[in-house]
């Protein structure tokens, strides 16, 4: 699957303070993906994106179709590369993509680490409130790769999956395990144990696992 590049540098958000780097540019020469990212380009809150755990974002071109039949006042603002992904391209979904796959892109291989949470910044972007939310709810949301080894690219070269590790666990399992109220123990301890999955997510999880562990001890209906 041929694959678009996107690179960005910090925009101020004036009504509301702050800087992001959600607003990308396509890359029409071949550039270096590093262990932290596509070189040049920038992210405003390093808490939340960027850093060696979520070095390379990626969202599928295919979700751009989807939310512009939602939301057809918007459509013609949902293009590739507009969400603030680093990558972008057809036939890849959180269905079908696990934690801890590794793929292959030009020189470079990337490994899922862990889906992308939506945040208030994509409805600033589109000027759209409520877009975060459906994209949250219905769990297309895109994901974070990984460098494990570092290289060079070309626009449109080919992103080839090569590996998927044993007992993985699929990004759109991992998101609505992660959402639901009240998820059932094991399903927890599987993504827990999901092989690639970040260190944040691992700790939030295990906290949440630990939480609801105890309420059960405290009462076992719940």
């Amino acid at each position: 699957m041929s694959t678009l590049l996107f690179r960005g540098e910090l925009r101020r958000i004036d009504e509301h303070g702050q800087w992001t780097g959600i607003y990308k540019q396509p890359v029409d020469e071949p550039i270096r993906i590093g262990f932290s990212g596509l070189d040049g380009d920038r992210q405003a809150d390093r808490r939340v994106h960027g850093g060696l755990e979520k070095a390379v974002h990626f969202y599928p071109v295919d979700h751009y179709r989807y939310l512009a039949t939602r939301f057809p006042a918007i459509a013609e603002q949902l293009v590739a590369g507009s969400i603030g992904e680093n990558l972008s391209a057809g036939d890849l979904d959180e269905k079908t993509v696990f934690i801890g796959d590794i793929f292959r892109l030009g020189g470079v291989r990337l490994q899922v680490t862990q889906p992308r949470s939506p945040c208030w910044k994509i409805d600033a972007r589109y000027g759209f409130d409520g877009l975060a939310q459906a994209i949250a709810t219905t769990g297309v949301t895109g994901w974070y790769f990984r460098v494990l080894d570092e290289g060079m690219v070309d626009p449109g070269d080919e992103l080839r999956r090569v590996e998927r590790l044993p007992d993985a666990i699929s990004l759109a399992e991992s998101w609505q395990v992660w959402r639901e109220h009240r998820p059932e123990t094991r399903r927890l301890e599987r993504l827990l144990a999901a092989p690639g999955l970040t260190d944040g997510w691992r700790e939030k999880v295990r906290n949440r696992l630990l939480w609801l562990v105890g309420k059960q001890a405290d009462d076992p209906s719940v």
